[in-house]
């Protein structure tokens, strides 16, 4: 018994040594990691202020067509008091044609017997769209920016109807008048626009 004792007394004293040689591990500072995540936070947060944020394809495209808007802007010069533009002059020239026009066909509606497709057309519609040409008439010919931007609405149909009437057309004749309609009303709708960006522009004289 004695010797098994002084066995376990020596094993001991070993275990003691040995956990006194072994150097302690230092406890993690929680306060320093806290610190040093925070300066990176602070870090990250102070590039992201300085840097632009990437501009997305949207914002370039925007910026782009409004840096050509201002382009064409620059080089546009205001109407003159009583100034009317040419393209104005030819719009408010077919608007009138197509007013007497749509004034005759009323009339022959509304006296005389006619019929189309077997029926007898009804002249109110004639006659508010005869109306309706000659109120726009009148605001081409004082170049009024509702009546331009009315003609232009217009124009678009024609545009629309050509275009579609291409694929219904059979013969060579009625291709070339489509598509002399077709150009003839889409080159009056682009000079149109140039003449209601002048009409629009605030700088012109007598209306200061």
């Amino acid at each position: 018994m004695g010797s098994r004792e002084r066995r376990r007394a020596e094993r001991n004293k070993r275990k003691r040594r040995s956990a006194e040689r072994a150097p302690e591990a230092p406890p993690p500072d929680s306060n320093g990691d806290a610190d040093a995540a925070g300066g990176e936070d602070a870090f990250a947060a102070v590039q992201g202020e300085g840097s632009p944020p990437e501009e997305t394809f949207q914002e370039r495209m925007a910026k782009r067509s409004e840096a050509r808007n201002a382009e064409v802007r620059a080089g546009l010069e205001p109407l003159a008091d009583g100034e009317r533009p040419g393209a104005v002059t030819v719009d408010a020239v077919v608007s009138a044609v197509l007013a007497v026009i749509f004034t005759v066909s009323a009339g022959i509606a509304l006296v005389g017997n006619v019929e189309i497709d077997g029926n007898e057309p009804s002249p109110a519609p004639l006659i508010a769209v005869a109306a309706a040409l000659w109120l726009m008439t009148y605001g081409l010919v004082k170049a009024r920016y509702w009546a331009v931007l009315g003609f232009q609405m217009l124009l678009l149909l024609v545009i629309l109807s050509s275009a579609l009437g291409l694929v219904q057309v059979s013969t060579i004749p009625q291709v070339i008048a489509t598509l002399a309609l077709l150009g003839g009303a889409g080159a009056l709708f682009y000079f149109t626009i140039r003449a209601m960006a002048r009409i629009q522009m605030p700088d012109r004289p007598g209306e200061r």
